[in-house]
């Protein structure tokens, strides 16, 4: 055993397993998300072509959405990183097809979520596959995607209009911390074509999500609405948090990971550390559980925190696990310990593997046919909206596919 990958593992607490077996894990699960996947794709084939699987209903059976929502590039994004673990050619060639489904996509304008959409599905068929078409549909795209940025607020407008959940007020430019995610779809266009308007508007926008989003101790807002007419804060706020002052968890999730790849595209040192201390603020948390996976909101029912009088969070009394958190913060840290200093790598990689080994006991992973046919459970999407309470969510999927992923790498 390699001396890093030894201290790594002594320090996740896995002194009783070897490379071989944690390869056997990593084995297992990409084996168990293969065989959902394949349950998937059967009820997938007795509903409407271009519906895009997302969660469960109250009975317990899959639910989709359309290509236009934020959420349908997950699903491919999936099936591409099942091929790419497992090697079957019949998931490579579903990965295909319902990639090919969402072209149309790359003109879309109407909110911010194209690098969801078209960077986990086309993004992850270019990197296997080299099909330049798939290179020239990402790149249309990113260009769709720039019209969202405005270089008053310097960001990337998020949704057209937001409206609070204290009363009626509305603002009309939201921007939310997922857009972070957003930002890779342009770094990549930036290098394929050498337009650094691609580059500028990526740039931009997380020097002003790091300025205006993330508080002095790392934690975060969700959403920060700008005068468009001074580029000035008029709010912040949250959308599926439990308050405008506390850290939604998923929200949290996002930073660590945005900030780590806006890092690795740009070098720049100002995004490395705010990583590493959004990450340190997650993994150091007093309300974080013992097994790593959070409660949906770090502050929620917590004195000092109050959700807007037109939440549903008022009416929610159980402190509900976010798995979907977890998933994004595990696949983090692990890019995340390739930048940082090699005492804190280590601490990142041991948080990770312990992440990956409880989203994959029977605590978190869905028996096989259950859940809808997707691998994890007791996801939050958002409790403010009453939606989506304690159900698998597809990108919850495909940040753990991720993570195995860049794990596995890890012990090659």
């Amino acid at each position: 055993m390699k001396p890093l990958l030894q201290l790594i593992i002594v320090a996740a607490g896995l002194t009783a397993f070897s490379v071989g077996t944690e390869k056997d894990f990593i084995s297992t699960n990409t084996g168990f998300a293969r065989q959902q996947l394949k349950h998937m794709l059967k009820e997938t084939a007795t509903r409407d072509s271009l519906a895009f699987p997302r969660t469960i209903d109250a009975e317990g059976r899959m639910t989709t959405t359309s290509m236009y929502d934020w959420t349908p590039g997950f699903f491919p994004g999936s099936l591409w990183y099942s091929y790419e673990q497992t090697k079957d050619p019949a998931i490579y060639q579903q990965a295909i097809r319902w990639t090919e489904k969402l072209e149309p996509l790359k003109d879309f304008t109407q909110h911010h979520d194209l690098g969801f959409m078209m960077y986990c599905s086309y993004g992850n068929a270019y990197r296997i596959t080299g099909n330049k078409a798939y290179r020239d549909i990402l790149i249309q795209g990113a260009r769709s995607l720039s019209t969202r940025f405005n270089p008053v607020t310097g960001s990337i407008k998020s949704w057209n209009a937001f409206k609070s959940w204290h009363g009626e007020q509305k603002y009309y430019y939201p921007v939310i911390i997922d857009n972070l995610m957003n930002l890779e779809l342009l770094f990549f266009a930036a290098k394929e074509t050498g337009d650094t308007s691609f580059r500028h508007i990526a740039v931009s926008h997380a020097l002003n999500a790091m300025k205006n989003q993330i508080r002095p101790d790392y934690s975060s807002y969700h959403v920060v609405c700008y005068d468009t007419l001074t580029g000035k804060v008029l709010a912040r706020e949250t959308a599926q948090g439990y308050a405008d002052n506390s850290t939604w968890a998923r929200g949290q999730a996002w930073g660590i990971y945005g900030f780590t790849m806006i890092y690795r595209e740009t070098r720049d040192p100002r995004f490395l550390k705010t990583a590493t201390g959004m990450a340190d603020w997650f993994l150091n948390n007093k309300n974080l559980p013992a097994d790593k996976v959070p409660y949906w909101d770090f502050n929620a029912l917590q004195k000092g925190y109050t959700p807007g009088v037109r939440s549903y969070a008022n009416n929610v009394k159980i402190k509900y696990r976010d798995v979907s958190a977890a998933a994004i913060v595990a696949s983090a840290l692990f890019e995340l310990s390739d930048y940082a200093a090699p005492a804190k790598a280590a601490q990142y990689r041991k948080s990770a593997i312990a992440m990956l080994h409880t989203l994959g006991s029977p605590a978190y992973r869905a028996p096989e046919g259950a859940n809808g046919n997707f691998i994890l459970m007791h996801s939050v999407g958002s409790i403010p909206h009453h939606t989506e309470i304690d159900v698998p969510l597809v990108y919850a999927d495909y940040y753990f596919m991720e993570a195995l992923q860049r794990y596995q790498a890890t012990l090659k």
